[in-house]
């Protein structure tokens, strides 16, 4: 399979798919971006192993396929060396990327509906301070639930808020946004003669007041 791989000269964006068991295939996509990612993490990976090896740190233990650890190899009983020949023979997969699937899916939908990933996978990145969620360890089915969709929630309208601040072409960031609102005043009266009972905004600064006219807007 590598070598039915290697033998196609990709262009950027071109895929090949390969038919494999049980009904899957392999589908294999070419980015320019990617070859230079693939290959700038390499040399900096060969960079990192070359000043380990002037340092003298490296012993047998080392040798294993962790990373660009890869990259070395043994020369007699006690000496390190990196083999260059593997390392430079890898460029060859340098902008390559397969997707295994099982789907109906066009291989560009495949590969277009994978990259969506992203979002999610950011989503449980999202550090905890965003949203100010502790980690609360819960007992009950019904807390563990309640706590999850509060959390889920929160993400929701923090996404909603993004994409807002996207739309209108805002320079507010979010995590200014959530500052901002911290110094929003509301108050709330009762007239003395008609009883009536109105809600008023304190004045607010310039970016307050565009925030507030984008979360009014469209929420």
């Amino acid at each position: 399979m590598k070598k039915q791989i290697l033998t196609k000269k990709l262009t950027d964006g071109q895929m090949i798919k390969i038919p494999k068991a049980e009904k899957t295939r392999l589908i294999f996509a070419y980015s320019n971006n990617r070859a230079a990612k693939d290959e700038h993490n390499r040399e900096r990976g060969l960079q990192r192993l070359e000043k380990r090896i002037k340092s003298g740190k490296l012993t047998k233990s080392n040798i294993n396929n962790k990373g660009y650890n890869k990259y070395l190899k043994m020369q007699g009983d006690v000496t390190i060396e990196i083999d260059y020949e593997k390392f430079w023979k890898d460029n060859a997969w340098d902008g390559l990327k397969g997707y295994v699937t099982n789907t109906g899916l066009s291989g560009k939908l495949v590969v277009e509906n994978y990259k969506n990933l992203w979002h999610i996978e950011k989503a449980f990145r999202m550090s905890k301070t965003d949203l100010r969620i502790r980690p609360i360890y819960h007992r009950l089915r019904h807390r563990i639930e309640a706590h999850i969709c509060i959390s889920f929630t929160a993400y929701s309208i923090y996404k909603e808020l993004e994409r807002q601040l996207h739309a209108e072409k805002s320079t507010i960031s979010l995590r200014k946004a959530a500052e901002l609102t911290h110094n929003i005043y509301q108050i709330t009266y009762t007239l003395p003669d008609s009883k009536q009972t109105k809600s008023k905004f304190l004045k607010m600064d310039d970016q307050q007041a565009e925030l507030y006219q984008i979360i009014e807007k469209n929420f």
